[in-house]
């Protein structure tokens, strides 16, 4: 449900990605200002224990951001939460994206912690985590007979340490290709696979890219005559952030960091291939916007509706607005280097131990993960579900994908199946420090997007300099 905060790590690429990607409902944009649903119960909070079995009135305080729709979502799940526990209040405050790490941080400081929150792993979770302001999860799925770790699909769980879970995100988000099917057709070009076993390598996706690229004069970029300083038509987009560009580190066997969780590693030769090849894609085929042009690109829905691009590698959130804005959209797999993967992005919900009713907050958890709760966000393409189950049964499938303008033919492949069996972590969920690490990359990489230095030579350039911020991986003792 949160990603795309994520994105806003250097000023490059806020101009890039405001340009190339719609903020989803799973991020912290277009939230709402500071607001609470709350029903002028007094929180109480003196009696720590307490079970809700014994008639004793209690008030939970839970935080979050998001869209209306989004907030409306919430209010939805906690309706059926106080339904089924009427001893219980939720007393929702909904934050800016903009504020809402400033907020929370001074709420932990005043000693007002909220009982559930919804975190953000790189910015705030696993700061607050390493202070030791989160229950662990892990004994609430051990003993839990509803949900378990085997129950939630893979990925969304937050680990501190092994056996110790901080946050259980409410859903994954992962990556695909989406294109407009009217460009392909009118091209007779064959449109991007959703079977991953007859995915598109990555100098078939060049080479599809380049015919779809077109001049003001409808020349491709196969043309020796091709005007690359007037283009009309992009193949691709711009795929310059973190979260995108991992699915192709990933697939090519790199990584963020090393195995041991002891060396910065994107400037070893799986990343810097993968890094060098995006950028290619700018400055040798000119087949993706420039930094420059990507200024006049709009979002992944206008710009595949208005066939500024062809194609554009973002998450499966882009299925609302491509859906809204009624553009002939379809969705593919990622073109594979070496193994098909996607990355898995999700937000969280942590507890904080100062909670006074932790079994309370934790029912209060389960009840935000419950896709009944939020199926219209799930109908509407914004949100894909956290239960397994909601994936493998088909009624419940058909719940949230059977004949949806945003649930195109090639998601089945492309999307759900990429999920359940080539998904990859968020580099965020493992790499410690990964916010420090990334402000060192970013900058960087900007001179590669420009075309000013090679992949090689810019990250070899800060390597030194990444390396004092490495502080290992998470999922290594």
């Amino acid at each position: 449900m949160i990603m795309n905060r994520w994105k806003y790590t250097s000023a490059f690429m806020v101009t890039v990605l405001s340009a190339v990607l719609v903020m989803s409902g799973c991020t912290k944009s277009d939230s709402s200002n500071n607001s609470s649903s709350s029903d002028n119960t007094s929180t109480s909070t003196n009696n720590a224990g307490t079970d809700t079995k014994s008639g004793e009135k209690i008030t939970l305080k839970l935080t979050g951001w998001g869209a209306p729709a989004e907030v409306a979502a919430y209010k939805s799940a906690i309706a059926n939460f106080e339904q089924d526990h009427p001893n219980v209040k939720v007393e929702f405050q909904s934050i800016s994206s903009g504020d809402y790490d400033t907020k929370l941080t001074t709420m932990v400081a005043g000693n007002d912690e909220p009982d559930v929150a919804m975190m953000e792993s790189a910015t705030i979770a696993f700061p607050l985590a390493e202070e030791g302001k989160f229950l662990n999860l892990q004994d609430f799925l051990a003993s839990d007979q509803q949900i378990t770790l085997d129950s939630i699909v893979p990925n969304i769980t937050y680990s501190q340490a092994p056996g110790n879970i901080i946050g259980i995100g409410p859903g994954p988000e992962t990556f695909g290709l989406f294109y407009n099917e009217d460009v392909f057709k009118d091209a007779g070009i064959e449109p991007p696979p959703s079977d991953i076993s007859k995915a598109w390598t990555w100098d078939q996706f060049v080479d599809v890219a380049k015919q779809l690229t077109l001049d003001n004069k409808g020349r491709n970029a196969t043309d020796p005559n091709f005007d690359p300083k007037n283009i009309k038509q992009f193949g691709i987009n711009l795929p310059t952030w973190w979260g995108q560009y991992s699915n192709f580190i990933y697939s090519n066997g790199g990584d963020f960091l090393s195995a041991d969780g002891k060396t910065f590693a994107l400037n070893q030769p799986a990343a810097v291939e993968v890094i060098q090849k995006l950028a290619d894609l700018i400055n040798v085929y000119h087949v993706a916007p420039s930094p420059l042009q990507s200024k006049n690109i709009p979002g992944t829905n206008v710009a595949l509706q208005t066939k500024k691009v062809a194609m554009a590698i973002d998450g499966q959130w882009a299925t609302s607005s491509l859906a809204e804005s009624k553009v002939h959209f379809n969705v593919g797999v990622l073109p594979v280097m070496k193994e098909p993967v996607t990355t898995v992005v999700a937000g969280m919900f942590s507890i904080f131990k100062s909670t006074k009713h932790p079994q309370e907050a934790w029912e209060l958890l389960k009840a935000l993960l419950d896709p009944e709760a939020s199926l219209d966000m799930l109908t509407n393409g914004t949100w894909m579900p956290a239960p397994k189950d909601w994936y493998t049964d088909s009624e419940k499938l058909a719940k949230w994908t059977k004949d949806l303008p945003a649930r195109p033919s090639g998601y089945q492949g492309a999307v759900i199946d990429m999920l359940l069996n080539h998904s990859h972590a968020t580099p965020t969920a493992y790499v410690k420090n990964f916010n420090k690490i990334m402000d060192i990359v970013n900058p960087a990489l900007d001179k590669v997007w420009l075309g000013k230095q090679s992949a090689q030579e810019a990250l070899d350039s800060i390597a030194a300099k990444a390396q004092q911020q490495v502080q290992g991986r998470r999922d290594v003792e």
